[in-house]
């Protein structure tokens, strides 16, 4: 039995810990699936262009291609129709030929000319109306990618985008990590799920749902391992039966309390990686293992688990399965409140934007949902610091969290 006695760990400390016990503990397993099934899952292997793309020369504009060498001012004959989709014939000496936007280039043409510069004769032929440049207007062959060029690394997430750029070459199916097998648990006789009549000084199990939710849109397969009841016993038993699983996630039971069943289980089990953080709201969040199996132990209020999830938690996950960009993305937005006392933790305060600045809720309760639900994101406030209206605060939009 290990049990730390030492000052909250900092938040970067406790970030770079838990992203060395990912990337100690890979998840390399990989699984072919369609770019239809493919959304949000990690790819496992550099994405490698088997086409060069566009595959040939192609034009820009609806126009008029003409080989520039052969024309000196006259109106040209047009030879031939040339649509996207079509395989056009070399391209007649002295004439242009009739062209649409990503259609193939005729061989011999090497300038394409908007139709709006240009004027036609009644005997049909074009005239060129403006000075012309060799190569204008034509997408080269290449121009996106060559064969055999990388386009995305390993370890990518795939979205929308991923999978229009693996579409584009030809590629109906992606080589992405196997989904992460993630128990959930909550603990605490308080708990009572929605539907159900609430008992006196009972609660509904909230946290549930939202870290369900947040981890199959991250990819994850759920297990629900359901409500532990307050007993030490009880809470040994569970863990020992959720064997097969990449992590085990808990809410609630971690503090220092008598009732704290499953932060006694895990020290029992063996030396805490992580434990008491400088970070507010989500002080206990605890980091170890049980029978070789990881276990976060997020803290049981809804706003504590959100904050931790998501900045500790998520990142941990995305690593596991090789993805390097883990931390959410956050921008400085002028305070619009004032913070006249330093803290010893660094506060992740729910807010939004209004008119430019960034404006906390009301009620900063580690157990107050609501607070998530109208805000936009999390502003950042550094131990130590105090703030007054107008100046620099990071911003993290709740879309970097979420996605």
């Amino acid at each position: 039995m290990s049990e730390p006695h030492s000052p909250l760990m900092p938040v970067e400390q406790a970030l770079a810990r838990l992203l060395e016990l990912a990337e100690a503990a890979p998840i390399t397993e990989h699984e072919l699936v369609d770019l239809t099934d493919a959304d949000g899952r990690v790819l496992a292997e550099p994405m490698v262009a088997g086409l060069d793309l566009p595959p040939w020369p192609n034009s820009a504009m609806d126009g008029y291609a003409l080989r520039l060498a052969d024309w000196q001012g006259e109106p040209l004959e047009v030879s031939q129709r040339i649509l996207a989709g079509m395989a056009p014939d070399a391209l007649q000496p002295g004439t242009c030929a009739r062209i649409f936007t990503g259609a193939p280039v005729p061989e011999g043409a090497d300038t394409v000319e908007m139709q709006e510069n240009v004027s036609v004769g009644d005997d049909g032929h074009v005239h060129f109306n403006q000075p012309l440049k060799i190569a204008q207007n034509i997408r080269p062959q290449g121009q996106e990618n060559r064969k055999g060029e990388t386009l995305l690394a390993a370890g990518t997430r795939l979205g929308p985008i991923e999978l229009g750029l693996a579409a584009s070459i030809g590629l109906a199916q992606l080589p992405v990590r196997r989904k992460p097998r993630v128990a959930v648990l909550s603990t605490g006789d308080e708990l009572v799920e929605p539907g159900h009549e609430l008992g006196a000084g009972q609660i509904y199990n909230s946290n549930r749902y939202l870290l369900v939710a947040w981890l199959q849109r991250l990819g994850c397969e759920v297990i629900d391992a359901g409500i532990l009841p307050d007993d030490l016993e009880r809470t040994r038993q569970a863990l020992g039966e959720l064997e097969g699983v990449d992590l085990i996630l808990s809410t609630g039971g971690v503090s220092v309390g008598e009732a704290d069943f499953l932060g006694i289980a895990l020290r029992e089990a063996g030396e805490l990686a992580l434990w008491k953080l400088a970070i507010k709201p989500g002080k206990p969040l605890t980091v170890g293992e049980f029978r070789g199996r990881p276990v976060i132990g997020l803290p049981g209020n809804p706003a504590s688990t959100l904050v931790t999830f998501g900045l500790l938690a998520r990142p941990y996950l995305l690593r596991r399965l090789g993805v390097q960009k883990v931390e959410p993305l956050g921008f400085n937005v002028p305070a619009g409140f004032t913070w006249p006392k330093p803290g010893k933790r660094r506060e992740f305060l729910r807010a939004r934007l209004e008119n430019g600045r960034v404006v906390p809720y009301s009620n900063q309760s580690s157990g107050v949902l609501r607070s998530a639900a109208w805000a936009e994101g999390l502003a950042q406030v550094l131990e130590g610091t105090t703030l007054a209206e107008g100046d620099s605060v990071r911003f993290i939009p709740m879309s970097e969290l979420l996605g």
